[in-house]
């Protein structure tokens, strides 16, 4: 299973002063932090054999786990989001050139048209969740019959969600969704052990 690469996006991130990014941080939530959390691909290669592609959730023994639009909005930490406007492309979209000027104030450089789509409908409140969740279990569907694959949905995401419920703080589970909790920020800064095979994490997750 293969996915995009995200350097050309951290490097855009990493121009903007400390100013501008804690801006981006107030209108968009804590997207930016999804840059700094590392893709573990063992974890994710033996997470997706979990799949169950007739129910549309991940089944470890007899529980039944799914991400769902309120965990999604809770991760990201959306703070003026109205959840019942769902994302969706307008008719009549701005040109790129001016979505972009619009959410950055500048042009600094190239940037992927989706990514420029996605600010310009959280500025106007609207949740891209659904349709993250919607490309999530359609390409999870897809390479997991195919045995590969490229997917299309946020694999940051979608592990800082799994990960989420197995947190803990001196021995407490932690609770990633009180309100004050910034769950892809201590992620992101949390370093994990990424030396674990394949095998190894399937055996892991049978146990559950």
């Amino acid at each position: 299973m293969t996915q995009n690469n995200l350097q050309e996006l951290k490097e855009i991130w990493a121009q903007w002063d400390d100013e501008f990014n804690q801006l981006f941080y107030c209108n968009y939530g804590d997207l930016p932090y999804l840059l700094d959390i590392k893709v573990d691909k063992h974890l994710f290669r033996a997470l997706v054999q979990f799949w169950n592609s007739a129910y549309s959730c991940f089944t470890f023994g007899k529980v039944d786990l799914v991400p769902t639009i309120e965990e999604y909005i809770a991760l990201l930490c959306y703070p003026r989001i109205q959840a019942d406007k769902v994302y969706s492309r307008a008719v009549n979209v701005s040109t790129f050139v001016k979505k972009l000027m619009n959410i950055t104030g500048k042009m600094l450089g190239y940037i992927d048209e989706a990514v420029s789509d996605l600010s310009d409908q959280l500025d106007r409140r609207v949740t891209p969740v659904p349709t993250i969740l919607a490309e999530t279990f359609r390409s999870l569907n897809v390479c997991q019959r195919t045995g590969e694959g490229r997917f299309i949905g946020c694999a940051q995401l979608i592990l800082a969600w799994f990960c989420s419920y197995f947190w803990k703080v001196d021995k407490v589970s932690y609770r990633v969704f009180s309100e004050n909790c910034s769950p892809l920020k201590e992620l992101a800064a949390t370093l994990r052990r990424d030396d674990i095979i394949e095998e190894r994490w399937m055996v892991i997750l049978q146990n559950l």
